[in-house]
């Protein structure tokens, strides 16, 4: 009897400092949810890398910190209430913010201005509050996108549309699908050519597509592993009809889980919406 319950205690000791690891961690500081996904960035442009953690009402206890793997110091450091950017590395410096407003309901973005192609790679979101601390890691993807616009190509010419888009990189495919009214698969030629722009980066794309005739739908798609980009145009006998869609190619990889809180999406999506 002795022996059995002394195997009962031992067991009920093991539970216990178990559930004190996992909830304390090893620095005897309970963990806390820390939450990131992964983002893209337009060469040039405004960026958001999102993240979120479990609020905490407690201001002055709140420590964010972002770092990317391979560059030394800090991306980001805020504390307090405030940056602390002692240890900024140089490459970020005057390109980076946080949500100062948002981070007391947590939120812990990095708002990232004027993106470069090298701001890519993998980035580390660590969030400390009174109530614990937590990690979370995201791949940032960095390239150039922009909306086409579809009309009526070189002048008097009717039997024509250009397809044109400023800024797109890696460089992207483009193509053509018409049909006509009644569904049916029109033939058509197109002939597109790519124009690099003055930061010797990001190319301008030009497509046109002949044999354009009345009554039809016209659809120019470009294309590359950061997004895809729809330019619809229904011609008529009377009137020209347009339409455009910009898609972000693999946005929920890797980092995004599918147990995701509602909350935490709620805080991400509106500033996703901004950063395109």
């Amino acid at each position: 009897l002795f022996s059995q319950i002394s195997m009962t205690t031992v067991i009920i000791i093991l539970a216990a400092v178990i559930a004190l690891i996992i909830g304390f961690g090893v620095s005897g500081k309970r963990s806390i949810s820390v939450m990131a996904v992964t983002s893209l960035g337009n060469i040039g442009q405004r960026s958001i890398l999102g993240c979120t953690f479990e609020p905490d009402i407690r201001m002055g206890s709140i420590a964010i910190r972002w770092a990317k793997e391979g560059v030394a110091g800090l991306v980001h450091e805020f504390k307090g209430g405030k940056d602390h950017l002692q240890e900024q590395n140089v490459l970020f410096q005057g390109r980076t913010a946080v949500f100062t407003e948002q981070v007391i309901g947590g939120n812990a973005s990095l708002e990232l201005r004027d993106v470069q192609l090298s701001d890519a790679g993998t980035y580390q979101c660590s969030v400390t509050t009174a109530r614990g601390s937590g990690v979370a890691v995201l791949q940032y993807r960095t390239g150039a996108f922009s909306t086409p616009r579809v009309r009526m190509g070189n002048g008097s010419r009717t039997d024509m549309l250009q397809c044109e888009a400023p800024r797109w990189f890696p460089r992207p495919t483009v193509r053509w699908t018409a049909y006509s009214d009644a569904g049916e698969c029109l033939p058509h030629v197109a002939n597109t050519s790519y124009e690099l722009n003055a930061e010797n980066i990001t190319l301008k794309v030009v497509s046109f597509l002949h044999n354009v005739t009345a009554n039809a739908t016209y659809t120019c798609v470009i294309e590359n592993s950061i997004a895809k980009a729809t330019s619809n145009i229904k011609v008529t006998d009377f009137s020209i009809t347009r339409g455009t869609n910009l898609q972000l190619m693999n946005l929920n990889a890797e980092s995004v889980s599918n147990s995701l809180p509602a909350c935490h999406w709620m805080l991400l999506l509106p500033l996703y919406l901004l950063s395109i």
